[in-house]
């Protein structure tokens, strides 16, 4: 199985490092000191972009506005779906043009020459998390990101793991209920069909249709003039609302099933959870943390702490940089 050591060939002294977090509808590209203190920022919209040279040609504008004249010690560039870390390519692109089968690592440092590694930007949130955030201090760490879907990252024994193929840690297609919907996957019963910022709606949506009735959170969704939404789920509970009471009561329980998988399977000392779901406080991770104590093995409790993420949105910059970062 392949797992990437961070940083061991580089004399990086004070050096500053880049990090790119590309997205579907943007480029977010920073450069930061050794310690992880933000130097510069750089962010530029991907929409009109019609090639992946043009794709690439926007990276690079990026990254040369923050570097200026600075010594840079490497770039790490964070990038959705699937990616091939270990050489370099982009295996399945999301949401921009001609973007599979890309070899994006040669591709910049040939344009750049700085060394360059690429990474999936569930992997690179877990690094970020791990040297700079809620993840400092620990041995084996798992981030989770509930968000539209769910996304993860592993690292074991102080090193990002990625697997064979750099495919590692795709826990919300672990399957919690094989009898249960299908996923976009294709399978039935994905954890991320049941804990997910769009799995959290889906279920409020149906409890509201089983109850009959109008709900609160209903009432806060045609408020804003948006969709329900996870965010309208968890404010309508801690109203007092009861329809939401019990579905983020069956939401914390098929999270806790998922992260029961995870600490029996890698016996993590510390689960970090990002995304938008993490932010809704003591609310859920209080009952979250208590039902993962109940449903996980008893030699195993006690062993692992869960925390929110600390980095939000500039993760994917931080965490693209810090594979760079002693």
């Amino acid at each position: 199985m392949m797992t990437i050591v961070v940083n061991t060939t580089l004399e990086k002294e004070n050096r500053a490092v880049i990090g790119v977090d590309l997205g579907g509808t943007k480029i977010a590209t920073g450069m930061l000191d050794q310690s992880g203190s933000l130097l510069a920022r750089s962010q530029k919209a991907t929409a009109g972009l019609k090639s992946a040279d043009e794709v690439i040609s926007t990276i690079v504008d990026t990254i040369n506005e923050v570097r200026g004249e600075q010594d840079i010690a490497g770039v790490g560039v964070a990038s959705p779906g699937m990616v091939d870390s270990k050489n370099g390519i982009i295996s399945n692109g999301v949401n921009l043009p001609d973007w599979d089968g890309i070899s994006l690592q040669s591709e910049l440092e040939k344009r750049l020459g700085i060394s360059v590694r690429l990474i999936n930007d569930a992997n690179a949130a877990a690094w970020g998390e791990y040297v700079y955030g809620a993840g400092r201090g620990s041995q084996s760490m798992v981030y989770v990101t509930l968000s539209t879907g769910i996304g993860s990252g592993l690292v074991l024994d102080g090193r990002l793991f990625t697997g064979s193929s750099s495919f590692a840690g795709e826990l919300g297609h672990t399957v919690i209920n094989p009898a249960g919907i299908q996923c976009g996957c294709g399978q039935r019963g994905c954890w991320e069909t049941y804990s997910s910022g769009t799995a959290i709606a889906r279920l409020a949506r149906e409890a509201i249709a089983e109850a009959g009735i109008e709900t609160h959170m209903t009432m806060l969704a045609e408020a804003e003039g948006v969709p329900l939404s996870a965010k309208h789920v968890f404010q309508a509970a801690g109203q007092g609302d009861q329809v939401a009471a019990e579905t983020l009561e069956q939401v914390i329980h098929y999270t806790g099933l998922g992260l029961m998988n995870i600490i029996h399977s890698f016996n993590p000392d510390r689960i970090v959870i990002g995304g938008g779901v993490s932010r809704a406080g003591n609310a859920f991770f209080e009952p979250l943390i208590r039902k993962t104590e109940e449903l996980i093995l008893e030699p195993y409790r006690g062993t692992c702490t869960i925390k929110p993420a600390e980095l939000r949105d500039d993760v994917g910059i931080i965490g693209a940089a810090a594979l760079f970062v002693d």
